[in-house]
């Protein structure tokens, strides 16, 4: 099997937990309706975000969250749909909470969960690192039977992470974001640079991506990209949504570097075969 469709949802993110299932309700009938086997939602859907919604980790309901992620496991068992959503994962002691995606699977077991690994901000006192503690683990699922991987918001601007989960076999990222509730110059910069480094991770290593965020005032649309690093879809801003797409990995598509991609990730940084000639040696001939 090397097709699953997926439904990338956005709605708006609210600071109640109880508040923010409602949507996740609908939206995962709309999914299974539509016939999808996986659905992904945005950063911190269910919890609401650390310095935006909530002030801090102080407000969070904490048992109100864990009823209502025990809600969504049991609507994923009987929908029998997998579903990638973003919540806030308490730590104990003093430490800050994970900004993380639960992994469910569709029995509505909890199966993994993927903690953001590049917060915000260059310190403990501004950005993502006042609030949360940063994760390290690469998580990888199979849904009937495409590998896909989790990312979060800022971890997709580093390259070096798209191509570690190349090395792991991913052929589907989902990558969920909370770019809301900021001004309008920060909403016109987003969609100048999201898409198009989401589309050239897609393109560089060949892979499907699903991208969503929050509906809030100023945030740019979920969208949709195949291996070639095309937007196949998009939703609207600032309205709910749910994008059903069918990944079909074994379809011919562009390829670029396919030849010589896999030499390049164990360090052989050229193509075909070198040449020991002198005039290659000398640098400062004509």
């Amino acid at each position: 099997m090397a097709k699953i469709t997926i439904a990338t949802c956005q709605f708006p993110i609210d600071k109640d937990p109880a508040k923010n299932l409602r949507p996740v309700q609908r939206q995962l009938a709309q999914a299974k309706a539509a016939g999808a086997q996986l659905v992904h939602f945005s950063e911190a859907c269910l919890s609401g975000y650390l310095g935006v919604e909530l002030r801090s980790a102080g407000d969070m309901d904490w048992d109100c969250q864990r009823a209502c992620m025990e809600q969504v496991q049991a609507l994923a068992r009987r929908h029998r749909l997998w579903v990638v959503i973003g919540a806030n994962h308490r730590l104990t002691g003093r430490h800050k909470p994970h900004n993380s995606l639960y992994v469910i699977d569709n029995k509505g077991r909890l199966v993994d969960r993927y903690d953001k690994m590049f917060c915000t901000g260059t310190n403990t006192k501004n950005g993502d690192l006042a609030h949360y503690s940063p994760g390290e683990k690469f998580v990888t699922f199979d849904v009937r039977g495409v590998r896909c991987g989790l990312l979060i918001c800022h971890d997709f601007r580093y390259p070096e992470l798209f191509r570690e989960y190349k090395r792991r076999g991913v052929e589907l990222m989902l990558v969920s974001f909370h770019n809301a509730r900021g001004t309008k110059q920060m909403y016109d910069k987003y969609l100048i640079y999201v898409p198009p480094t989401v589309q050239s991770a897609a393109a560089s290593n060949y892979f499907w991506i699903s991208a969503n965020n929050s509906t809030a005032r100023y945030a740019w649309p979920s969208f949709a990209v195949n291996a070639e690093g095309v937007i196949i879809d998009r939703a609207r801003s600032h309205r709910p949504a749910v994008l059903i797409n069918t990944i079909d990995t074994k379809a011919k598509l562009f390829d670029a570097s396919v030849a010589w991609r896999d030499r390049c990730m164990t360090g052989v940084l050229h193509s075909g075969t070198l040449v020991k000639d002198p005039r290659s040696k000398d640098r400062t001939a004509l």
